[in-house]
């Protein structure tokens, strides 16, 4: 049973990798999606679909209470059955982007209307509407964007690509090794042995030091805090900051700062 409360539920936006193609419509209030490489902002009544296999932050403008989206995750053993009961030919056009912003028209507003008489408790589908909603929301998405079938029905493993540029583009992502190596198309063995290669120490040590350069950089250079920067930095507590931060410089973030008043 697929149920929309799981997927509406904010703690969604604190996972970094997408594993599964996920389709957000804003109902109320507005989000930051940020891919390493370039931001795009959703306010209501905007809706767009983030790529499987990919990594993104997502950052709620304004509070929680004010935020109210409409999520549907696409598992690729629904799409493959959906593809072959349509006879659905892949696109030749290819969007490489992470999040793909889709275009608003009435075929969808009505559809998301018309999820109200199916919900059941918060945002949960009955389930013998479930299959029926999902489908007839990929088909207006097909309708009036055919280019998503490269997207949506590309059911391959990410090919092996330039471990470097990778890495120094998504290192801020805080997402464990295992899904560094597959999204660079390697498997863990392989990713550790080209990362070696390349930039002659382990993944994890190369981390924590990119990581707390880029600190560094905002905290010196631009006055920001600690606790503005840890997460969009990787670290997943304060505490686990400072102490690595302190371990590799010899003095706490607090004490940079006071250095520089």
């Amino acid at each position: 049973m697929r149920e929309l409360g799981k997927q509406t539920d904010t703690n969604i936006l604190k996972e970094q990798f997408v594993p599964d193609h996920v389709f957000l419509y804003i109902i109320k209030g507005s989000l930051r999606f940020f891919d390493g490489n370039k931001s795009q902002t959703f306010k209501a009544g905007e809706c767009g679909i983030a790529r499987k296999n990919s990594l993104a932050k997502f950052e709620l403008l304004g509070s929680e209470k004010e935020f109210q989206p409409i999520v549907f995750c696409f598992d690729a053993p629904f799409l493959q059955a959906f593809q072959l009961k349509h006879q659905i030919i892949n696109s030749a056009a290819k969007n490489t982007d992470s999040i793909i912003k889709i275009r608003r028209t009435g075929l969808m507003n009505k559809f998301i209307r018309s999820l109200q008489p199916y919900q059941k408790g918060f945002m949960q589908l009955d389930e013998a509407f479930e299959d029926l909603k999902y489908e007839e929301l990929l088909i207006i998405l097909l309708k009036n964007n055919p280019e998503l079938s490269c997207l949506l029905f590309e059911f391959g493993m990410p090919e092996k690509i330039n471990l470097e540029a990778f890495m120094n583009l998504n290192y801020t992502f805080n997402v464990n090794l295992k899904r560094f190596a597959f999204l660079t198309g390697r498997s863990l063995s392989a990713f550790k042995r080209d990362f070696k290669q390349i930039f002659n120490e382990t993944p994890g040590h190369w981390l924590i030091k990119k990581r707390l350069g880029e600190a560094y950089f905002h905290l010196a250079e631009k006055n920001l805090r600690p606790s503005d920067i840890y997460l969009d930095l990787g670290f997943e507590s304060l505490s686990h900051f400072c102490v690595a931060f302190k371990k590799q410089y010899g003095f706490t973030p607090s004490e940079l700062i006071k250095q520089n008043l």
